[in-house]
């Protein structure tokens, strides 16, 4: 053990605070970058072969799409089905791995160890903690599937297997509940539960820890490389760490891209709904436009006076257009389905996470390996700005918050919108809801419950922000990957990846829509679940070198 040296504040993190087991190195973050700094003139500060190559393929990728977008749309739909067709086995099993090692670190004595060291204190209060993990990780998600997936999920499961040829050709999960409406119900919730609380935030934690517990405790600059340093040793400044930071970036733009696609539709589709204006392409594209700007500010604003307020705001708006729902809906059977469908979710659990032997193929393949290669494709940017603003918090308390807390509050939203339709559609046969195309479904719930106009652009306002806040959280991690490690490089840098952002976006959309920004995103995501697999190796490796206090508890606190 060693003490650690400060580095300049604005090229690193901060220093342990306490002993820690320092990994000595010879490099210095940003000896590789190229940099220059001048007031009022155009300022950057990058590394030299991450940000360069993954600038020029981004660049490239956007205007080949953009010149070719009418050829381009049936390669992405061959691209995702045969990447989901093909993977789904691998992507379930790696799920289901980073699931165990995150439970088993919670009850471990290895969860006592700090993040930042044994006396760190946490950076923000855990509202204002909570709210900006929650608002970067699904929230866009939640708005889209919030009513389709439950929705979806429960018209598939009641109409049961169908099979054309000797295929079985439907989308419900397992082997569905024929005729069964109550049976129909807690399947198709379970179902939509899985998708969205353990394993999703099981992916993000062991990239935040990771990167959480390399940074704050062993002094190694804040960058996918450095969780591999167990394995690679200090050759992970060389190719095998450009290449890791490389595919980070990758993931995170196409990730990124992807749900500012699907939410541009949502808000399109919403405006339609309310005002009657064309949910058209242009309108699309628009509004991707309009999103992006906006993302931009927040990003020019910095963290505490963007990501923080914005992710303050959308997590007040989120809550407010639940408890309405919970409380106009049907109150007594959102609250009571809330137990229920957690049962249902354990019961179905092994079932559905198991990767062998099963038929449900569109299920397995189209919803769940596509889920899973999303949130992969979200995790290096969610991870780090997860850990960015974790720093003082003990392994335990890190994954109860992160992994625990947020799949209870997915499952209470699923259950109160998602339910809330289902129980449209069952009990006051309202068929509208369940007819309206996905993007739509939400504005149809609560277009039956009063204050319509109200709760309708409220949801718009939601959609809009979750990704303001998710973009210009993922600009601030591209660029500290592409920056070296150096947690504040120059403000024109984020500008141009939260730009690049929107104009992927576009260029997927014009270029093949929704199974094109779905290809990319599984692209993406399926090297880099090789690569989680690897860091979750190196995190029971680091966390096993630090000092582990008999309390939680900071000394200084």
């Amino acid at each position: 053990m060693s003490d650690p040296v400060a580095s300049e504040p604005d090229e690193a993190v901060p220093a342990p605070e306490g002993r820690t087991q320092i990994i000595e190195t010879d490099y210095e973050i940003g000896q590789d970058n190229t940099s220059y700094r001048r007031r009022f003139v155009l300022e950057f500060d990058i590394h030299n072969v991450v940000f360069t190559v993954s600038a020029l393929g981004i660049v490239a990728f956007t205007f080949l799409t953009l010149i070719f977008q009418t050829t381009l749309g049936p390669v992405f739909v061959a691209v995702r089905d045969a990447l989901t067709s093909n993977l789904a086995w691998f992507f379930l099993l790696a799920g289901n791995i980073l699931v165990l090692a995150c439970i088993l670190l919670i009850f471990l004595p290895l969860g006592r160890v700090r993040l930042g060291g044994p006396e760190a204190t946490p950076d923000y209060s855990r509202m204002s903690w909570f709210s900006m993990l929650f608002a970067a990780g699904m929230g866009i998600g939640l708005m889209f599937y919030g009513v389709s997936e439950p929705l979806g999920n429960y018209t598939a499961a009641f109409g049961g297997p169908v099979f054309e040829d000797g295929v079985r050709t439907d989308w419900a999960p397992l082997n569905g509940a024929v005729g069964d409406t109550e049976g129909a119900r807690r399947l198709a919730m379970a179902a939509t539960i899985f998708h969205w609380s353990l394993h999703p935030w099981a992916i993000y934690a062991v990239v935040a820890l990771s990167l959480a517990l390399f940074a704050y405790n062993k002094g190694l600059p804040l960058t996918l490389r450095s969780i591999f340093y167990p394995i690679f040793g200090e050759r992970v400044w060389g190719w095998p760490g450009h290449i890791i930071d490389i595919l980070a970036v990758f993931a995170t733009i196409f990730g990124l891209s992807t749900s500012l696609g699907i939410g541009a539709q949502q808000a399109g589709a919403g405006l339609n709904f309310l005002f009657g204006l064309p949910a058209s392409l242009g309108m699309i594209v628009f509004l991707v436009i309009i999103i992006t700007g906006i993302a931009i500010a927040s990003v020019v604003a910095g963290m505490d006076k963007g990501v923080k307020r914005l992710s303050e705001i959308n997590m007040m708006l989120a809550l407010l257009l639940l408890v309405f729902v919970i409380l106009v809906g049907p109150t007594m059977q959102i609250l009571r389905g809330f137990f229920l469908n957690l049962g249902a979710y354990v019961q179905y659990l092994p079932a559905l996470s198991n990767p062998f032997g099963r038929d449900d193929d569109n299920f397995r393949q189209g919803w769940t390996a596509f889920y899973w290669a999303w949130w992969i494709s979200w995790s290096p940017f969610v991870g780090m700005f997860i850990a960015r603003v974790s720093r003082g918090r003990t392994v335990r308390e890190f994954l109860i918050a992160v992994l625990l807390i947020p799949s209870l509050v997915s499952t209470l939203w699923m259950t109160a919108l998602g339910g809330t339709a289902i129980s449209q559609v069952v009990n006051e046969g309202l068929s509208s809801v369940q007819d309206a195309a996905l993007e739509i479904q939400l504005f149809e719930m609560l277009a039956h419950l009063p204050l319509t106009q109200i709760t309708s652009l409220i949801g718009i306002i939601l959609v809009i922000v979750f990704f303001v806040t998710s973009s210009d959280s993922g600009s601030l991690v591209i660029d500290t990957i592409a920056a070296g490690g150096k947690v504040n490089a120059p403000t024109p840098q984020r500008v141009f990846w939260a730009s690049f952002e929107g104009l992927v976006a576009i260029a997927l959309m014009l270029g093949g829509g929704l199974a094109a920004l779905q290809a990319m995103a599984v692209s993406t995501g399926f090297p880099f679940a090789i690569v989680l697999l690897g860091a979750t190796y190196c995190l029971f490796k680091g966390l096993m070198d630090e000092p582990r206090p008999a309390s939680g508890k900071p000394k200084t606190a």
